[in-house]
């Protein structure tokens, strides 16, 4: 995966919240089911990394933005899918983390 032509874009939690409001991202959460149980984005499909088929991910005509807990596996994702010929190569900087520090709402139990 080592290839110099792979960019991941960092978006900010702000600007996902409004893309996904807009309908112009689809959320890509990328952790583990136990992390998703306990805290999950409310507006996001599931496609763990440890299975990770990234030509599995129907972007439903939208942009894929890929998160996780801090932004670290979103990025591995992001370029797993450049690698297959996507261009998935977007990412939610900070992950979820990120999105509760600027007070974006979670839920809980998956």
């Amino acid at each position: 995966m080592a290839n110099l032509n792979f960019v991941v874009h960092d978006l900010t939690p702000e600007d996902v919240s409004k893309g996904i409001a807009d309908g112009r991202y689809l959320l890509v959460d990328v952790r583990e089911p136990n992390e998703i149980a306990a805290e999950a984005f409310p507006d996001a499909v599931i496609a763990t990394l440890s299975g990770f088929d990234p030509k599995a991910i129907d972007p439903q005509g939208k942009q894929v933005v890929f998160a996780c807990r801090s932004g670290k596996r979103s990025v591995t994702a992001s370029l797993a899918a450049q690698a297959v010929g996507l261009a998935y190569d977007k990412h939610l900087d900070g992950g979820i983390l990120g999105w509760k520090a600027v007070g974006l709402p979670t839920r809980t139990g998956g």
